[in-house]
């Protein structure tokens, strides 16, 4: 490979790890929002005449979080199958280690990190994608192909199984809720345990990321991979326009004209998250692939800035939750509940204020972390 293929492949695959750092940040907003706004709740889908227009855009963007982190996930897991110099490998193991790791800090550290204590253990994204890595590690031997396959049927099929429900106490309960429905699936009077977010959607957006890996391969050109990512990007975008615009399938909430063309729209992106309808995973892969091919053009100074933020997501995702819980508890302290008993900005503004600030405060630690992650052979520290 000379130095020009190099530079190249070098190119594309940074592109991954932009991508990653703008929906961090876009996650960093997300979470800014459910510490010092959670006075104003938003439901799933949103309710829109009590969903300012500022609360329910913050909200929209954060809808592409989950869907890219997961995505990108498999992409990486075909990158650490077929390395740029070496032979293939199985990601197997690693699929394994690290899911089981994620499930695990997402049961003591991040539970705390979010409630201050340990009465409930919240199953959330990290969760979900280590669930997903653990599913991708069990089928990682059958061909790509069917790995399409079922990752397309799974995306496209999971919304027939909406009517299916079970109650607590019943045959099945504690499993739907971790595939398919939220619930609490260990109550007692000590500890409980919460499934927030349903894994079997994001099983199915794991395998199509591993399945799409080979576009960023050597062997793969950029024009090549170019018309893919906007082809697929835009044939998301087509068939969301068409089961979403006649009402057809892949939505529990249907979208209503409005005397608004704003309340109009608000409806038609107004998706559901719990489980992930098609609709909403259609619009958000549908804009990550378009994104994945505008960011090979970014500006190098720029690109490396937001690189940044994706190289070390864990240690990223760990230490802003630290902080925030940390700003809430002297807010409490120092200001005092505002909002019954909780503390809360006045406006959504403030909401994006604090993130631009803390986005600035946390770059320096992230990038001196990333550059240690990259020089360091320890084993563990691979892991954030």
């Amino acid at each position: 490979m000379n130095n020009e293929s190099k530079t190249m492949l070098k190119k594309r695959i940074e592109s991954i790890d932009i991508m990653r750092g703008i929906v961090m940040l876009i996650m960093l907003l997300d979470h800014v929002r459910e510490r010092f706004f959670f006075h104003e709740q938003v439901t799933d889908p949103m309710t829109l005449d009590s969903t300012s227009t500022g609360l329910f855009l913050s909200r929209f963007a954060a809808h592409f979080c989950a869907p890219t982190f997961v995505f990108l996930t498999g992409i990486s897991a075909w990158l650490y199958s077929h390395p740029q110099f070496g032979p293939q490998r199985s990601a197997r193991e690693f699929l394994v280690k690290r899911g089981l790791f994620l499930i695990a800090l997402e049961c003591t550290v991040i539970t705390f990190q979010w409630m201050g204590n340990y009465q409930m253990i919240w199953l959330q994204v990290i969760w979900a994608i280590g669930v997903s890595m653990l599913a991708l590690a069990a089928l990682i031997g059958l061909p790509r192909v069917w790995l399409a396959v079922i990752g397309l049927v799974i995306v496209f099929g999971h919304n027939l199984l909406t009517p299916i429900s079970f109650a607590p106490g019943e045959w099945g309960y504690t499993l739907w809720a971790i595939l398919h429905d939220r619930g609490n699936i260990l109550p007692n009077a000590f500890i409980g345990v919460r499934a927030s977010y349903p894994v079997l959607p994001w099983i199915g957006v794991i395998l199509l990321g591993y399945a799409l890996g080979p576009i960023y391969s050597a062997n793969f050109s950029d024009s090549k991979r170019h018309k893919w990512l906007v082809g697929l990007g835009l044939g998301c975008f087509a068939v969301f326009a068409l089961l979403r615009g006649l009402n057809l399938y892949g939505e529990t909430l249907d979208w209503h004209h409005s005397d608004s063309l704003l309340m109009t729209l608000k409806s038609v992106f107004n998706l559901t998250k719990y489980p992930p309808s098609l609709a909403f995973l259609l619009i958000t892969l549908g804009g990550t692939l378009l994104c994945l091919r505008g960011l090979e053009q970014i500006k190098p100074r720029f690109g490396k800035v937001l690189a940044t933020f994706g190289s070390a997501p864990m240690f990223f995702y760990i230490i802003h939750l630290y902080l925030l819980l940390c700003m809430y508890w002297l807010a409490i302290t120092v200001i005092g509940p505002n909002y019954g008993e909780l503390f809360g900005f006045t406006d959504i503004a403030y909401v994006w204020l604090v993130t631009i600030v803390l986005a600035v405060l946390l770059y320096f630690p992230t990038k001196r972390f990333s550059q240690y992650k990259h020089q360091s052979n320890k084993a563990w520290i691979k892991y954030f």
